[in-house]
């Protein structure tokens, strides 16, 4: 059955879309992440315009995020103090990052940035994730002692807050400037920037993996919300009808993912969502180097 998207301008098929929305949000719920970073992807490869699939999917994580947090809420899974620290920077990111959103669109290059950008951040952190992933898996089998955590300069920082929830006592600029990077991205790529969050809060502020997902979702549903309202006023680029579709799915779908969820290891669960991060990266990577029309758009534009 198809349907006619009236931003986008194309058409589609309603029970393709309403699939995409059930899968992703089912990932939602199962990692804790927003999905926008598969999801966005996903409408690209369908034919929705890149600047309309950034627009729209911010949108639908927002309802799969609530849909999962409710879930991981009830479990005790939720660090709210955390979560309002990361929000400040997050609002913070995401407005700078859809006024940089438009500016780049007025020099015609905001398709290759919002690709490239996909490229760059999910071949790192799929990366170093799924390295760290396997060691820790490893050590679990050989029973060594964990690990004490290291010292850097990162913990003499001022204007230090206990999280009871986390257990840990650390500066609030760290989680307010991951906050700030992942607003940023969340704006450019159409994403809730949980790809990025989440091993931000366990190896960069130290949070247990329990707790990460569900505080990780918290924050993805203010911050996402945001980016919504300033891309439909200032871009024009969200697809209501589009978003209405994803939207139904993905709420159900992240009910279903965080029942997963609750029965996996946290290293399992870092790996698996390693190898969907790098997957999602090498074919973008592959769309940009091996289609001759994107390589030539390189240069079409702002004079170079």
């Amino acid at each position: 059955m198809q349907i006619y998207l009236p931003i986008a301008e194309v058409s589609v098929n309603i029970f393709l879309i309403l699939g995409m929305g059930g899968g992703v949000g089912f990932l939602s719920g199962l990692f804790g992440v927003g999905g926008g970073f598969l999801m966005t992807p996903l409408l690209i490869f369908i034919g929705i315009p890149p600047a309309v699939a950034v627009g729209t999917e911010a949108n639908q994580i927002v309802a799969s995020s609530i849909s999962g947090v409710l879930a991981h809420f009830k479990r005790g899974n939720v660090d709210i103090k955390m979560g309002v620290m990361l929000l400040i920077g997050g609002v913070l990111g995401s407005t700078f990052g859809v006024w940089l959103f438009t500016f780049l669109k007025t020099l015609g290059q905001i398709d290759l940035v919002i690709k490239l950008s996909y490229v760059i951040f999910l071949g790192i952190i799929g990366s170093l994730m799924f390295i760290e992933s396997l060691n820790s898996m490893r050590a679990s089998k050989k029973a060594a002692p964990p690990k004490r955590r290291q010292h850097n300069f990162l913990h003499a920082l001022p204007f230090k807050v206990r999280f009871r929830r986390s257990k840990l006592y650390i500066s609030a600029i760290l989680p307010i400037g991951v906050g700030i990077v992942v607003g940023i991205l969340s704006a450019i790529m159409g994403v809730g920037g949980g790809f990025v969050m989440v091993p931000a809060m366990i190896y960069l502020l130290g949070m247990p993996t329990a707790v990460v997902v569900g505080t990780s979702l918290f924050q993805i549903i203010f911050v996402t919300a945001n980016v919504t309202v300033l891309q439909a006023v200032n871009n024009y680029a969200v697809d209501v009808v589009l978003a209405l579709l994803l939207l139904i799915g993905g709420v159900i779908g992240a009910q279903f993912g965080a029942r997963a969820g609750a029965k996996l290891k946290g290293e399992q669960l870092r790996v698996l969502l390693a190898l969907m991060v790098l997957g999602v990266c090498v074919k973008i990577g592959l769309d940009l180097t091996l289609t001759p029309n994107d390589i030539y758009a390189l240069g079409t534009t702002g004079g170079h």
